[in-house]
């Protein structure tokens, strides 16, 4: 499984702002500069890094492959950064099953690729309907870092370091 397919890859992207969207009509998620309406997730970009987001749900794993195992909508990636994102649209029930995802997500990037080369790794849960930002429990938090290396946050804002 290679996370770095270029068929699934967008050109580089350095704006302060922008999102990531997915319009949940079967295709993958994808990035946008002008309509913030569509948003799920904001990233902010302050020191303009050239990011590379990825889709992986729907494009580097199909939703033919890997049945019954939960997969992200998309990464973004840096020569420093990996950020994991799932993105939701639902009003209460979401959380564990996004941090089930990014799980799985994880785990199938550690199968296949390098973690330690990363200097900021991060997952984030994201959804259009809920508070800006909702606090983790500091166990499952703890947890997902001494397991998989990654912070993990639920919130809908992305904020490139």
């Amino acid at each position: 499984m290679d996370f770095y397919n270029s068929a699934c890859q967008e050109p580089p992207i350095n704006e302060k702002l922008f999102g990531i969207c997915d319009d949940e009509n079967g295709e993958k998620a994808y990035t946008n500069t002008s309509d913030n309406s569509k948003w799920i997730a904001t990233v902010k970009n302050n020191n303009e890094k050239k990011l590379i987001f990825t889709a992986v749900d729907k494009c580097i794993i199909k939703d033919f492959e890997q049945k019954g195992r939960g997969r992200c909508d998309g990464m973004l990636t840096s020569s420093e950064h990996l950020y994991f994102v799932e993105l939701k649209n639902e009003a209460r029930g979401w959380i564990s099953d996004a941090i089930e995802q990014l799980e799985s997500t994880i785990k199938f990037y550690i199968e296949n690729h390098d973690v330690t080369i990363f200097k900021h790794k991060k997952a984030f849960a994201c959804n259009k309907k809920h508070k800006p930002f909702k606090v983790v429990d500091n166990e499952q938090n703890k947890r997902f870092f001494r397991e998989y290396g990654f912070r993990i946050d639920v919130q809908a804002e992305i904020i490139v370091v």
